[in-house]
């Protein structure tokens, strides 16, 4: 492999001698300062800003379940959850204790990940402004999880019950599925074949206290660790604390060898093809496998000219894919390809056909994903594909750079991880654009064709998994016959693709500008403008993202206003309309035409409004306009386009119903809505009744009068840029004057008592609950953070008596939100859903029932309150520099007269647990309370 990429470089230097950088080091960003300590153990630490106040500590580890022995099977992760579960310096639960307490909550802020080859923990955003002594406490948690758990007896017993109920929780077809072809994907005993994270519970129940204990002292160790810490702190000061802090870990004695376990040549294809009676869809992974770019080579300029490369090609290999998917009977309903770990192993690569299929169309599907694979592979791009794909990278290089200084904590602490683990480069947003330019303007597209057919031997290395649901009736290739049909399309003389291209402008004809005849300042810093066409505006100019400009266009109505008898056309309206493009370009023609812009706009037409939602870069503020024009002016029919979407549901639909998940989904809305069914998912019925032509007439009426919506632009462009804008695309829009309202009896929250307990067959019998209440409340302010305050306690309780105490779930929660929209009606809700053993479920959910009651009467803890308190100001004061905080916000504001920005401090301090008890109780006492249970039952 070594041989091939040097010979690919040797080419590259012989096209061009511009791009004298290759033989050259990548460097490292400068500001960010790599050490490691004698023990072996790296740290990385980097000033960052963003958020302001707050840093960010990881640990990450070159251990994952790949090197679990058979008897150990599920101790990774089952480790990884020790990790919470009582350390040196923090026993017991005192460690997520002392991280709420200062707003740093379990689960998201406070978590962690266990994978086959890493394993990796966080503590995000943590607030050392506020706190400066969470740094050192922090530091200590990482070292406690590095060399400090205490692994006592009770704990890990207490334990397996919260693992076994995550199995049963993950225990889906799909994964089903995975576990029994992995040994078949990974032949001859291979250790990817069997050693997913989850483990097996025959393990996970039974295991000696000593074996995990064992299995911690031999892999957790200085030498496969590196400590992270990225924000807004003193790099020299953590430098220090991090050496005295993890100096004191031990150097290991004859430390035992990371292994990395390597996958196999196979000469003839390996094809899997595996059914499963509740895989919902047919979902194969056609793969060529090939061999990683070796890790030692990637600290060189070869590197970055490869990954350049390649990303191009998987950029005009997917356009083409998607090119395909807008004409009539598709051969698949989804599919991509990319390049990357050959399923689960880290040490294999494989150029990947990622493909959706009906049943009864796997072979027509997985073959011509495979053809073109072949195309591009043989007969390589066009010249014009890859000016797009050239232009595409470029942008997405440019804003980088553009918004640097908004880049997060948490996305650098990502990137160092994959430095550590996989030796990716850290070079920096101004190194990368640089150097980007220079690798676009010196690779030709004959030197990215020659990269990209050097991946894969065609003659070796085939793997097909798929995924498929067991049907009666329904009769799959045998795997000799797949092998025989991907056989054929390697023999077969395929040609090039031919690039359609078009100089046609987005927009052959500007409109007539109108007028901004009104000028008045708003609220939350907010400018008002009144256009000509009867159109509102309303402005803010932010400096938080250089490189960011949101707009939203809003109105009421929606669905809401047509009859019950249109659902079919309703239900798909927004899918439906956008399928055509706009103005003269169809959806393929329009991204070649955007390539190398940065903008998006979308619209909807949901129940009680209709909606754009749109973003760009200032330097494509017009084109954003020129879209949204275009999207309220010409929608574009596209019969072929359509005739493809429909032909995708309707396979996609079929088989749905064989997802548990699917038939609590939809008991869940005929349950809690009133006229549920503008809510419920498509039907075959629904798709055979949908009229085309109808539904683009009701998509173009709710966009047809611009005095109706109300325009909210936020972001880095001036009001001498954006006014010319307005006057040209938005004051130029149709209008006839008339405002609609929506019709709120349409649809919402069933009032009384309800219950719905049903049985299922499940392969892995499984109950899931799920318990709703809503009542009628005002929308203030104060109101909205004490319903919040009390949810985020009333989940810490649940989580602790449910999960942790009994042992039953493996994640519970209240989730709700108090809202004013759509106006006029203010209502709360609040739901609870959790998943455990059918045989405890009755048990489980009068437990689940006396906790709520006794919350409503007794609660909150005081201590409980205060993280609670703690986590929304962090919260808050991270999204007063967030254009999108302030687009809502005030669109918000707009709709309910609540300025949600406004004293949030002073309102959120004095919120009292009786406030709480008091809002919590008033929901309850309002008896609109639904119980949805599905019960499995065993097939």
């Amino acid at each position: 492999m070594k041989k091939i990429f040097i010979s690919i470089f040797a080419a590259l230097l012989g096209c061009t001698v511009s791009f004298a950088q290759q033989s050259q080091p990548i460097p490292i960003d400068p500001a960010v300062k790599i050490g490691k300590l004698e023990n072996g153990l790296t740290y990385y630490i980097r000033k960052n800003s963003e958020p302001a106040g707050q840093a960010n500590f990881y640990i990450a580890q070159k251990v994952g379940s790949i090197l679990e022995e058979e008897n150990q099977r599920g101790l990774a992760h089952f480790l990884e959850h020790m990790c919470f579960n009582g350390t040196e310096h923090f026993p017991g639960n005192s460690l997520i204790k002392y991280c709420e307490s200062i707003g740093v909550k379990f689960g998201e802020n406070l978590n962690a990940y266990t994978s086959i080859d890493e394993t990796v923990y966080n503590i995000d955003n943590v607030p050392v402004g506020k706190v400066p002594s969470a740094i050192d406490s922090c530091l200590w948690i990482l070292h406690d999880w590095a060399d400090g758990l205490l692994l006592t007896d009770e704990d890990i017993d207490s334990e397996r019950g919260v693992i076994h109920e995550e199995w049963r929780t993950r225990a889906n077809a799909q994964i089903r599925i995975l576990e029994k072809s992995l040994p078949v994907i990974y032949p001859d005993g291979n250790r990817y074949g069997n050693r997913m994270p989850i483990g097996t519970m025959e393990v996970v129940d039974n295991f000696e206290y000593d074996l995990l204990r064992s299995y911690y002292e031999k892999w957790y160790r200085p030498d496969l660790q590196a400590i992270i810490v990225v924000g807004d702190i003193d790099v020299n000061e953590v430098e220090g604390k991090i050496r005295d802090i993890f100096g004191t870990i031990a150097t290991p004695v004859d430390p035992a060898e990371r292994v990395y376990f390597g996958v196999p040549d196979n000469e003839e294809p390996i094809i899997c093809l595996a059914t499963d009676k509740e895989q919902s869809y047919a979902l194969s992974y056609l793969y060529c496998k090939h061999e990683p770019y070796p890790v030692e080579m990637r600290t060189d300029m070869n590197y970055l000219v490869y990954e350049f490369a390649i990303s191009a090609a998987t950029i005009m290999i997917n356009d083409r894919i998607q090119e395909m998917l807008q004409k009539p009977e598709p051969p698949f309903i989804a599919a991509g390809i990319s390049d990357g770990d050959f399923l689960i192993a880290r040490t294999e690569y494989g150029l990947c056909g990622q493909i959706v299929s009906s049943e009864t169309g796997l072979t027509e599907a997985v073959t011509a994903v495979y053809r073109e694979m072949l195309r591009a592979l043989r007969c390589g791009f066009t010249e014009s594909e890859f000016e797009r794909a050239k232009a595409r990278i470029l942008t997405e290089l440019e804003s980088a750079y553009n918004s640097r200084d908004k880049k997060k904590s948490a996305d650098y602490c990502k990137e160092y991880v994959r430095h550590f683990i996989d030796k990716e480069p850290i070079a920096g947003a101004e190194f990368d654009l640089t150097v980007g330019n220079q690798i676009a303007s010196a690779l030709t597209v004959e030197v990215v064709n020659q990269i990209f057919s050097s991946l894969v031997d065609e003659n070796k290395n085939l793997v097909l998994f798929s995924l498929l649901p067991e049907k009666e009736g329904v009769v799959y290739p045998t795997e000799e016959q797949m092998a025989s049909s991907l056989a054929a399309v390697r023999a077969e003389d395929i040609q090039p693709y031919v690039d359609a291209v078009s100089d046609e402008p987005l927009m052959s004809e500007l409109p007539q500008p109108g007028k901004i005849v009104r000028v008045k300042p708003a609220e939350m810093g907010y400018t008002r403008y009144d256009l000509s066409n009867g159109a509102t505006v309303y402005f803010r100019q932010t400096d938080f993202n250089p490189d960011e400009v949101l707009m939203t266009a809003n109105s009421c109505g929606g669905t809401s206003l047509y009859s019950g008898n249109l659902n079919s056309d309703l239900k798909v309206i927004t899918d439906v309309m956008n399928l055509g493009g706009v103005g003269n370009f169809s959806q393929t023609e329009l991204k070649k035409v955007l390539a190398g812009k940065k903008v998006k706009v979308n619209a909807k037409v949901g129940i009680f409004t209709e909606n754009v939602f749109a973003s760009s870069t200032p330097k494509d503020l017009e084109t954003m306009f020129q879209l949204n024009y275009l999207t309220f002016t010409s929608m574009r029919k596209d019969q072929d386009a359509f005739d493809s979407w429909l032909g995708r549901e309707k396979a996609s639909v079929m088989n749905r119903q064989n997802d548990p998940m699917s038939a609590i989904q939809d008991t869940l809305v005929s349950t809690i809505y009133f006229n549920g069914n503008r809510a419920e998912d498509v039907t075959i019925e629904d798709l055979e009744n949908i009229d085309y032509d109808r539904a683009l007439h009701i998509a173009s009426q709710r966009f047809a009068n611009a005095a109706d919506f109300t325009f909210i632009i936020t972001g880095a462009v001036s009001e001498k840029e954006l006014l010319p804008l307005l006057e040209k695309y938005v004051a130029s829009l149709p209008a006839h004057g008339a405002q609609e309202k929506a019709d709120l009896a349409k649809f919402g929250f069933r009032s009384g008592t309800l219950s719905n307990v049903f049985e299922r067959e499940m392969e892995v019998p499984m109950a899931t609950s799920f318990f709703f209440n809503y009542a009628d409340m005002k929308y203030s302010l104060k109101n909205k953070l004490a319903y919040s305050l009390g949810l985020n306690a009333l989940s810490t309780v649940l989580l602790e008596e449910i999960r942790e105490k009994e042992g039953g779930t493996y994640g519970i929660g209240a989730y709700g939100d108090l809202s004013g929209s759509p106006a006029p009606r203010q209502q709360a809700y609040m739901q609870i859903a959790y998943q455990s053993d059918p045989q405890r479920y009755e048990y489980l959910n009068t437990r689940v029932r006396e906790i709520v009651a006794d919350f409503a009467e007794n609660g909150p803890a005081e201590e409980e309150l205060a993280k609670g308190k703690e986590f929304y100001l962090k919260e808050h004061n991270e999204n007063l520099r967030e254009n999108s905080y302030w687009s809502q916000a005030f669109s918000n504001y707009l709709e309910t007269k609540v300025d949600i920005t406004r004293d949030f401090e002073s309102v959120l301090e004095s919120i009292t647990a009786k406030d709480v008890r008091k809002i919590v109780a008033k929901m309850l006492s309002a008896n609109n309370h639904s119980e949805v249970i599905m019960v499995g039952t065993s097939k």
